[in-house]
């Protein structure tokens, strides 16, 4: 009997290494910290120059923006694949009023992100008010779904500026979740009549491609303040 037990277990330990496996494998690293290999500027060539990295973190660097003599509007995307049902997982921080963003099923040949892709909301909710001396909407605090869906504020940790926190999107077409700091903070069903009654009476109404396509890149947004990312990987489903 203790020979028939030892064998299960040591067939249920090597399932279960098997299976932690091929979940660690099912992850693709857009960013590993040691390569930008794949990203470069929105509707561009190359990676912008303020795109840099840094400490291990994929860094818009504003000293290098200034060199250039440029400020913001350097987008990024992941530019290897397109992507369409997906779990993004990525570490980020900004400083005291920062603003970014993150895009999914993005497409080239706009003017910007903005207005074609759905956004997940990046921004110094604790200071950003004060600094510009002007009031948020919900819908453009961290973790939104910008201009669409609110984050429920009951469940954000929210961290002072210059400290990491991690984001998830998990994108379905039955069901899109935002994902802040290890709590789902808001879920919406893409496509839906909700989701068209928004767009129609929003911010949206007159960009008729917001939203619309299946499959696209991964951006981020440069919002000229300085911004640090790490750890960015996705997995298919």
């Amino acid at each position: 009997m203790r020979q028939i037990a030892l064998f299960f277990l040591l067939v249920i330990t090597v399932l279960s290494c098997k299976t932690q496996t091929k979940s660690e494998t099912d992850w693709i690293y857009l960013f590993d910290g040691t390569s930008t290999e794949g990203w470069r500027a929105y509707n561009g060539d190359a990676l912008p120059p303020q795109w840099i990295i840094k400490d291990g973190a994929l860094t818009f660097d504003t000293e290098a923006r200034l060199e250039v003599d440029r400020k913001g509007g350097n987008d990024i995307i992941y530019s290897l694949e397109e992507f369409d049902n997906f779990e993004l997982y990525l570490e980020w921080k900004i400083p005291e009023g920062g603003n970014s963003g993150i895009f999914y099923h993005l497409k080239e040949g706009y003017d910007g992100p903005t207005g074609i892709s759905p956004e997940y909301q990046l921004l110094d909710d604790l200071k950003w008010e004060e600094i510009n001396n002007a009031t948020l909407e919900p819908w453009q605090k961290t973790a939104a779904d910008y201009a669409m869906y609110t984050p429920d504020e009951s469940q954000k940790n929210v961290k002072p500026a210059g400290e990491w926190n991690t984001s998830r999107i998990i994108f379905t077409r039955e069901q899109v979740e935002h994902w802040f700091n290890g709590k789902k903070i808001l879920s919406f069903k893409p496509w839906s009549e909700d989701w068209y009654a928004r767009k129609a009476a929003g911010k949206w109404k007159d960009y008729p491609d917001y939203g619309k396509f299946k499959t696209g890149f991964i951006g981020l947004q440069d919002h000229d303040s300085p911004l640090w990312f790490k750890n960015i990987k996705i997995k298919k489903l």
